[in-house]
This record gives C-alpha cells, structure tokens and sequence, in this order.
C-alpha cells in the first residue's frame, strides 16, 4: 500500500504538503497542488479516513519556536510558557532554530502538519525582513521579541532602541569615548540595539569606528573572539559593550584573560541580566529584560487569539530596566 511519504518523494515535495493538499488547505501553489494532486491518483493512494478527520481537528498543543534555547533569555521565557499553557490545560512543544532559517521553516510545517492550536515564534532576521514571502499564516501566531515586515500578528517586545540608548548613555557618562560594540547579525534586535547605540554616540557628539562597532553570530565563542579582535586595534576602546547575554559571556573571559582591570583600564556592559553577571567581580552592569513576563503575555496573547480569532492585533512593548553595578566606572 502507498505511503503518504511515498507521495511525497514522488511529487518532490514534503509530507505536510501533501497533507495540506489532501486537507484542501490554502498557501499551496496551484501548480504544487496539481502535481501532488497527479501523483496521488497515478500511485492510487488513499489516505486513512479515519485518521485523517482525527487530525482534522486542533490539539492542546501549542508549539514555541525559539532561536537558541542556549540563550538563557530563552530558557526564562519558555519557562514562563510552559507555566501559563499548563494552568490551561495546555502542553508545550519546544523547537529550537539555532538562528537557521531553513530549520525554522521547517519547524513551522511540522506544526502546521500536527495541527497544533497555534504558534509563539522568535523570527530569525531573515524571516523577519520577508515573512509574507516565506510564512503562511492560516494558523494563530504571536511573535516573541522580534518583529517582522509586513506581518500583522500579535506580539510582545520590548523597546530595544531605547534600552540600547540608555546602556550606552550609561558608558559614556562613566567617561567612557572610545566604546567597542558588538550586535547580532541574525535577529531585528541586534539590528534595532545597533540603532539605539549609534543614536547615543551621536546625541553625545562622539565619533563612530566602523571598526569598533560590529556585527557578528550571537554565539558566546564568537563573542570571545571578538573582544580579542577589539583589544587588538591600535586605539583600544575604553568600553566593550554587548547586545546579548552569549556574546557578554565569552567577551568577559576575554577581558580576564587580557589582563586588564574592570573598570579602570576597560568597562563592561550588556544586555540581559544573566547569573554570572551579578556573581563575577565586579558585577556586570546590564539592561535586564523582563524574559517571564514576555512569555507569560505572549501566551496569554496566544490563548486569547484562540479565543477570540477576530479581534483585534495587539502589540505590547514591555519595559526593561537598566542595572547598575560595578563594571561600568564611578556611577
């Protein structure tokens, strides 16, 4: 007999095409639906009926697809998910895309194959910048503190330029002029914590080193490596700044390896409001975010939409607060 992955490799398509074709789902191609369509009847399959009208109908399942569950941002706020789906009788599927846009996508056709109730989703950049193009959403969706173009979808952020602002405010009013910076390449955060950054340089009438402000994998080895590229440049920056809590890590073990004193030949600062930034000495300085509160209201958003599929798209900014410790200088 036929299999359903038979069809597939026959068609040259994935099993939940073949699924969504069969189900007469839309945000399939006409000509993908045609060929699967030929080769359905050419191979004479005939799908479970029985399973299929189980599947029909939608789980307690609620899937959130994370872009690095080694993020402890991420850990806080599927905490938090699991949490507030448990005391409504709901269970969580955790994903974790690694920032690959490939492997994110086909996380979002796997859920959309098991028919889940819906989806809380942290957007890689390039998913973000054409989600239209590349994410069809016949299925509830609240995006987790990214964005995306042209998507009009729940979702809960927080305000990155600001923040960003305010950490490097915080730097140059400790003295600090000459500050290496370094910001995710994969996701809208890095990209918007880039702008907050820029804007206080310029609004304090600092010079920009191209040099010094860069743009890199938000990964704790790359962050490592980067200092250590900083360290180097002939005018060593007086502060190293990061945008993520990954990042910060390996930038800090930069610094103790190179020698230097926090704060007085270097500051420290970074987003993210990790454990061993208030346990090292000195303690880091650091915009913490509210990480349960985002995924306790993007589950709520997510239960409501299910809820109440017409109303209205709400976007909730959350507030983060800037720490103040010992890394940073005399404030």
């Amino acid at each position: 007999m036929t299999t359903i992955k038979e069809v597939a490799k026959a068609a040259g398509v994935s099993t939940a095409t073949v699924s969504r074709v069969l189900a007469d789902k839309p945000y399939v191609r006409p000509e993908i639906r045609q060929r699967v369509l030929q080769v359905v009847d050419d191979l004479d399959y005939s799908p479970n009926r029985v399973a299929r009208s189980l599947r029909s109908q939608k789980t307690n399942i609620i899937s959130l697809i994370v872009s690095d569950i080694q993020n402890p941002f991420f850990t806080a706020v599927t905490r938090a998910v699991e949490d507030v789906a448990s005391a409504h009788d709901m269970s969580v599927f955790v994903c974790n895309s690694d920032e690959n846009q490939a492997k994110e996508l086909r996380y979002l056709e796997h859920m959309r194959a098991e028919n889940v109730a819906g989806i809380l989703f942290s957007p890689t950049r390039l998913t973000s910048e054409a989600f239209t193009e590349v994410v069809r959403t016949d299925l509830p969706i609240v995006l987790i503190d990214r964005q995306a173009v042209g998507a009009d979808l729940d979702s809960v952020l927080i305000d990155n330029v600001r923040a960003a602002y305010e950490l490097a405010e915080h730097l140059i009013q400790d003295g600090h002029q000459r500050i290496g910076a370094m910001f995710g390449s994969t996701s809208t955060t890095g990209r918007e914590r880039r702008q907050g950054f820029l804007q206080a340089l310029q609004g304090y009438g600092l010079e920009v080193d191209p040099e010094l402000v860069v743009t890199i994998e938000a990964r704790e080895d790359i962050g490592y490596q980067t200092t250590q590229k900083l360290l180097s440049h002939p005018e060593r920056p007086q502060a190293i700044y990061c945008s993520n809590g990954l990042v910060a890590r390996g930038a800090f073990r930069a610094l103790r390896e190179s020698g230097l004193r926090i704060p007085e030949e270097v500051g420290f600062a970074s987003f993210d409001d990790t454990a061993w930034g208030a346990l090292v000495e000195p303690p880091v300085t650091v915009i913490r975010q509210p990480t349960y509160e985002i995924g306790k209201t993007a589950t709520e958003l997510l239960l409501e939409r299910l809820r109440e599929p017409e109303r209205a798209t709400r976007r909730v900014v959350l507030k983060p607060t800037l720490v103040v410790r010992g890394s940073c200088g005399r404030h």
